[in-house]
């Protein structure tokens, strides 16, 4: 059975990081929805589908929020 290492308090795994810190993949360039419901989001930059929000899948992959955010560029529009 696996039993988590004790840690100094205050030290959090890199796992919890907090919810606030995580990008928003819905904000993201390279964020895109696919054509297959089993897997419906898909980051364009790693190359990968997945039934979670790609940012979600990077933090169980890695243990670190998404290091490949880069957010969309604004769009303006004509006020006519």
């Amino acid at each position: 059975m696996y039993a988590p290492k004790n840690r100094p308090a205050g030290k959090a795994g890199p796992k919890s990081a907090p919810v606030n810190q995580m990008p928003n993949c819905r904000n993201c360039r390279h964020f895109g929805i696919s054509w297959r419901p089993q897997t419906p989001y898909l980051c364009r930059l790693m190359g990968f589908c997945s039934r979670t929000l790609p940012s979600v899948e990077v933090l169980r992959a890695d243990g670190h929020p998404c290091r490949g955010f880069s957010p969309k560029p604004l769009k303006l529009f004509n006020a006519e």
